[in-house]
């Protein structure tokens, strides 16, 4: 009886009580981790596989900053018999944790960073220690071939815990340079010091917190392109967004401690989430977002329950402990034990977790990781025994896909050139890409709008462009810093030359130009004496007076001609002597000259060949004057200006007006290389004579308008100061034709896409519509329009008014065709009348035309005896004599043209 009862006593107090409490200390920032620590113990209680009790999970928060809070709070949960603390992870309030678990001998379980070489006998942390990380680093570094970095650290802890990446220093080898983030949010002027500075190789060490932002501000600095490399120590990374940056060529090496694609993580996150939806709630954990803080507080629990189970063969009493007395838990040492040694080895989150002889975590493995266009990539593993396999040894250059522009970023190159780039007009201070506008500006971010791409621009400050010294074997400018690697991307009006192209390449030109001469606009030109005749051409003034003087001619010539303009000068007198015809020869000269004049005269034709003489000379003088004065009006309205010269021969050809160009650009280039001798001679001119190369645009207009001065420029310029500065001007014509492009490093690969974006704006019309903005709306541009001349009205020539000389040529043909027909008909009825022949009337006739003397002409008689059986009516039956008379005149006069008179 007496062994029965002891045996029952003894199950009574063997094992462990069927609830246990542990409890968690988090800070206000560790939400997830705090719901970590919940839910996994309220896993390991509902599968009953681990431990065969109920764990009591017993969160609370604490300052992290506070220690007299923090201990108040240790001491609460001593009083509730917690087993076991979890946290706090990092702080000042960590070390005292610890130092009152070690007093109580509770266990007391990490899961964050300790740079401590030795643990406490009470302590297990689940962190990888740094030392073990850092060697990591160093291999990576070795493996990647970095010959020199930067070590870019958040705070001192960081330092402290990559302090032996410092052991690699070496002038020579391996120059480490030191660079610590700004303490506030903007870290641009550190990052853009680094970028000046051509550090290309950086670890950088921050919270997962900071680093969005600070990758962020990189790129927007120029600090993310295919130049640079970078490890980053957070083992989160693969939790936050890398798409703006997986397409920019930048080669990211992270660490990667939680596998999202594992059984095990994938199962954890859905048991969790599943305990979530059972309160309503959405936990918004998944594998990829999974940190290593709350996979460690998983695997931490985890442990402790299998240690737990190793104890619970043993009799274990739990009671509540005070801090003010000097008790402490007896079982505490038994259970840190057992969480050390191998056979509470288990495989979590984070991979296998086991624990080193001095109760370091060993046995680790990490995946190394390594940014693409495809995202985060595994491209090998690490493991704590410092075996580092890697599938590639050296970084990846760049990405050659047909999206590898997209959320690049390029370091663009520009400077102060009007209108391509220019500083912005405001009244704040302005940072970055937001102090400078311009053509070229512009035409940069509508390719990144088209491509994707970011960009950075940077400001060439002494405005080379770059040319090649033959001396030092060297170019400069813009064209030197792209082959230094020191930019991406040059724009301004840069021109492609031979020599350029052979150096770095271009896209397809966004303009074309050629070269023109800038000097002071022409003066006006004094009105010539005769300008008068102006409007007409020296052709048409002979032809006009030739016409004049054969029109006045045929209607004298055709007045004698026709019968009709032969009239009784004196209607009283009866029996005229003679007749007398109007259009002499002054006469038909005055009729014309004022018809031409618009003035008219009392001379008016009758017949009606002379009236189509006049009607046809009257159409040709209405044309005539009405295309005069229309012409003339236009020559009065129109300055004429004139210039000492008109094109670079008759510069070229004198001595009095000094010319040049700018200094090393391409203009003077194209002097010197030209094939023609006078550019050749014009170019050893302007090298011997000094004060006539510009170092800048500027200065060759300030020239120009101070002195007696030309000045060789591209003609885009011209045009962009003319539209603006109305006492300059541009003269000749283009010397030659070329264009500018964007200039980039040689066999770049983005050079296609960025040509065929430049096509694409210049079909589409808005090219054309940015170069009307900024060169004839933006800053004063059209100013000069009213001031720019048309061009001098030209004179009417021949081909103006040729077909008026045709019509009136015909019409003056047919009315010689009407007075001829006139006076057959008359000739035809005075021979029937008269009994005379037709053949000697006409050659009388044709006689008296050809004389061509005379206004008069006398009255023909005709001798005839009349038939006696034909007695005229009223007179005696005899015989009698008469003299019929021909008049040659019109009924409008009143005589009889058949009248008898006696003969005497």
């Amino acid at each position: 009886m007496v062994p029965l009862l002891h045996l029952f006593l003894l199950a009574a107090v063997s094992g462990l009580p069927d609830t246990i409490n542990i409890g968690g200390l988090f800070h206000s920032t560790e939400t997830l981790e705090e719901l970590v620590f919940q839910y996994t113990t309220q896993t390991i209680n509902s599968e009953g596989m681990i431990l065969h009790k109920t764990l009591v999970a017993l969160p609370k928060r604490v300052p992290p900053n506070d220690s007299l809070v923090a201990s108040s709070i240790v001491c609460h949960l001593l009083e509730q018999r917690v087993v076991g603390i979890f946290g706090p992870r990092a702080g000042p309030t960590s070390p005292l944790v610890q130092s009152m678990c070690d007093t109580k001998d509770i266990p007391h379980v990490e899961t964050s960073w300790d740079t401590k070489q030795r643990r406490q006998d009470f302590l297990v942390n689940l962190h990888p220690h740094p030392s073990t990380l850092t060697r990591l680093y160093m291999d990576l570094v070795s493996a990647w071939g970095w010959k020199k970095f930067t070590l870019l650290y958040e705070d001192a802890s960081g330092l402290v815990r990559l302090s032996s990446l410092l052991t690699m220093f070496d002038k020579k080898d391996n120059p480490v340079t030191l660079r610590q983030l700004a303490t506030h949010k903007n870290h641009r002027q550190i990052l853009r010091d680094m970028r000046h500075a051509g550090e290309r190789n950086i670890i950088l060490d921050c919270s997962i917190e900071t680093l969005p932002e600070v990758l962020k501000q990189a790129q927007q600095v120029g600090l993310m392109t295919s130049d640079q490399s970078y490890i980053i120590t957070s083992l989160d990374l693969h939790t936050i967004d890398l798409e703006p940056y997986q397409h920019g060529g930048t080669n990211i090496t992270g660490l990667r401690m939680v596998d999202p694609n594992s059984t095990i993580v994938e199962m954890a996150v859905k048991r969790w989430a599943d305990l979530e939806l059972r309160k309503g709630k959405n936990l918004g954990i998944s594998p990829q977002t999974l940190t290593v803080s709350m996979a460690l507080i998983h695997d931490a629990v985890q442990l402790f329950a299998h240690a737990l189970r190793r104890l619970d063969s043993r009799a274990v009493n739990m009671r509540p402990l005070d801090c003010e007395s000097q008790d402490s838990w007896g079982h505490g040492a038994s259970l840190i034990n057992f969480m050390k040694d191998g056979q509470s080895m288990l495989r979590g989150l984070t991979g296998m977790v086991q624990f080193d002889n001095e109760g370091f975590r060993t046995n680790i493995m990490l995946d190394i990781m390594e940014l693409s266009y495809k995202g985060l990539q595994r491209v090998g593993t690490w493991n704590s025994s410092g075996k580092l396999n890697i599938t590639r040894l050296v970084p990846p250059t760049s990405v050659h896909d047909s999206e590898s522009l997209h959320n690049r970023t390029f370091r663009v190159l520009t400077a102060l050139s009007h209108p391509y780039g220019m500083l912005r007009e405001s009244t704040v201070a302005l940072k970055g890409n937001d102090q400078y506008e311009g053509f070229g500006i512009e035409l940069i971010h509508e390719l990144s709008l088209m491509l994707g791409f970011n960009y950075t621009f940077e400001l060439q400050l002494d405005n080379v462009y770059g040319s090649y010294n033959n001396k030092t074997k060297q170019w400069t400018g813009m064209i030197q810093q792209l082959l230094k690697e020191e930019a991406d991307l040059a724009i301004t009006d840069l021109t492609i030359t031979s020599d350029r192209e052979a150096a770095v390449d271009f896209t397809t030109p966004f303009m074309s130009l050629g070269i023109s001469i800038l000097y002071k606009r022409p003066t006006e030109e004094a009105p010539d004496l005769f300008s008068f005749m102006a409007p007409l051409s020296t052709d048409v003034w002979i032809c006009m007076f030739s016409v004049y003087m054969g029109v006045s001619i045929l209607l004298w010539i055709m007045g004698r001609i026709c019968p009709y303009e032969w009239n009784n000068p004196y209607p009283c007198i009866e029996e005229p002597e003679e007749l007398e015809n109007q259009f002499t020869l002054q006469n038909s000269l005055w009729f014309t000259i004022g018809s031409l004049m618009q003035q008219g005269s009392e001379i008016a034709p009758i017949a009606v060949s002379t009236r189509m003489v006049a009607g046809i000379w009257w159409f040709f003088t209405l044309i005539m004057v009405s295309s005069y004065t229309a012409n003339l009006a236009a020559f009065l309205t129109v300055e004429s200006t004139t210039s000492p010269f008109k094109n670079v021969r008759e510069l070229a050809n004198q001595n009095v007006i000094k010319y040049g160009a700018k200094i090393g650009g391409s203009t003077v280039n194209f002097f010197r290389d030209s094939a023609d001798k006078m550019y050749r001679d014009m170019y050893k001119k302007m090298i011997e004579e000094p004060g006539v190369l510009a170092s800048s645009n500027n200065e060759g207009l300030k020239w120009v308008k101070e002195r007696n001065y030309a000045y060789f420029m591209e003609s885009t310029s011209i045009q962009y100061i003319t539209e603006r500065d109305c006492e300059v001007a541009q003269v000749g014509e283009l010397l030659d034709t070329k264009g500018y492009g964007i200039a980039m490093r040689k066999d770049s690969s983005y050079r296609n896409q960025l040509s065929s974006a430049v096509l694409k704006l210049q079909e589409s019309g808005k090219l054309a519509k940015m170069k009307n903005r900024w060169w004839k709306e933006e800053r004063g541009g059209g100013r000069c329009a009213d001031n720019v001349s048309s061009g001098n009205p030209s004179p009417l020539n021949l081909l103006n008014v040729g077909g008026v000389f045709v019509v009136l040529l015909g019409g003056l043909v047919l009315s010689c065709f009407v007075a001829l027909y006139e006076l057959l008909c008359k000739v035809h009825e005075t021979s029937r009348r008269e009994k005379v022949p037709f053949l000697e009337e006409l050659m009388a006739e044709f006689r008296f035309i050809a004389r061509c003397h005379g206004s008069t002409k006398p009255i023909r008689k005709y001798n005839s005896q009349e038939k006696e059986d034909s007695p005229p009516t009223g007179e005696g039956t005899g015989p009698q004599n008469f003299v019929r008379m021909s008049i040659y005149g019109d009924t409008p006069y009143g005589f009889n043209t058949n009248m008898k008179v006696p003969l005497t």
